[in-house]
């Protein structure tokens, strides 16, 4: 029984190297109890897929939530973003791959058919946007299904993320486009992935200063796990789905890094860009504004 003082807080995320990493502290290992200072909240971590959990924001399930940046728009209502947390692309991304070598040019001629990870992916998003004006047509389905169903000849081409982006090579598959690479030269800016988001109305049930306080809280796990590396990749492993150590850490070292800490401005310019070209083609909708937490101390220590 959690004591009344103490509010649990569900935080959801991916069930992937990355989250994993950065999310363990808040509840620790064990019969040891958290490794960060979690104040007046107690944590519970929940696992789904990218775009199960982008569905459970439209519904406002979960108190904070790991979503695709594509997402924001369609629950911008209900959550906010916080500062840390993000899965940014820093001149890489997600994968366009091909069963046979091709260039972009020659596949998009072609009228391919695209398996993605979801239809509110940043993934597809991006895809939409870097192949606007061809005739593609997508698919959603299972992101651990699509390098071995491009393999098998079910489609086209794939669009990869999370670990599929390093192991790609080992199906046999080809790389006609890093979604990433293609951003930053059009952009200049880092590919906004995922984000984390806070919901709202934290704000009215537990007090003035709630969001920044737990975004607070949030910092310091990710920090945390940062200093601890070695310990964090242990428990990280576990959600590798078959891939080594040292394909493991690449990966974090991908995607929890100084954009998870904090968006920082460069960051925030870059979601409120990947949102603003996307609305323009008409892929997703518009957004007045993109909100981002930062975070504050812990109430008895401001």
């Amino acid at each position: 029984m959690i004591p009344p003082m103490q509010p649990l807080l569900r935080l959801a995320h991916s069930p992937d190297p990355d989250d994993a990493f950065m999310w363990w502290p808040l509840v620790g290992l064990g019969d040891g109890g958290p490794e960060v200072d979690t104040g007046r909240w107690t944590f519970e971590l929940v696992t789904a897929d990218i775009e199960s959990l982008n569905l459970e924001a439209e519904r406002g399930t979960w108190e904070i939530t790991a979503i695709s940046c594509a997402q924001y728009p369609r629950v911008a209502d209900r959550y906010a973003f916080t500062a840390c947390g993000a899965s940014m692309g820093d001149g890489y991304g997600p994968k366009l791959v091909t069963r046979e070598a091709c260039t972009l040019e020659s596949l998009l001629a072609g009228s391919p058919k695209v398996l993605v990870p979801g239809e509110r992916t940043s993934a597809l998003a991006t895809l939409r946007m870097m192949c606007r004006g061809a005739d593609i047509s997508w698919e959603a389905v299972d992101f651990e299904t699509i390098g071995d169903r491009v393999a098998a000849g079910d489609a086209d081409a794939g669009v990869l993320i999370h670990e599929g982006q390093l192991t790609f090579g080992d199906q046999g598959l080809h790389l006609v486009a890093d979604l990433g690479v293609w951003w930053e030269a059009e952009t200049g800016l880092p590919l906004p992935l995922g984000g984390n988001v806070i919901r709202r109305d934290l704000e009215e049930q537990w007090g003035a200063g709630s969001l920044g306080e737990i975004t607070g809280i949030l910092h310091r796990s990710v920090e945390w796990a940062l200093q601890h590396r070695e310990r964090a990749l242990e428990y990280a492993m576990t959600f590798g789905r078959g891939i080594d150590l040292d394909c493991a850490d690449e990966f974090v070292e991908m995607y929890v890094n100084r954009w998870t800490l904090d968006f920082q401005e460069r960051g925030r310019e870059a979601v409120r860009r990947f949102l603003g070209d996307s609305a323009e083609i008409g892929c997703l909708p518009p957004v007045s504004s993109v909100d981002f937490i930062a975070g504050t101390p812990l109430a008895r220590d401001a």
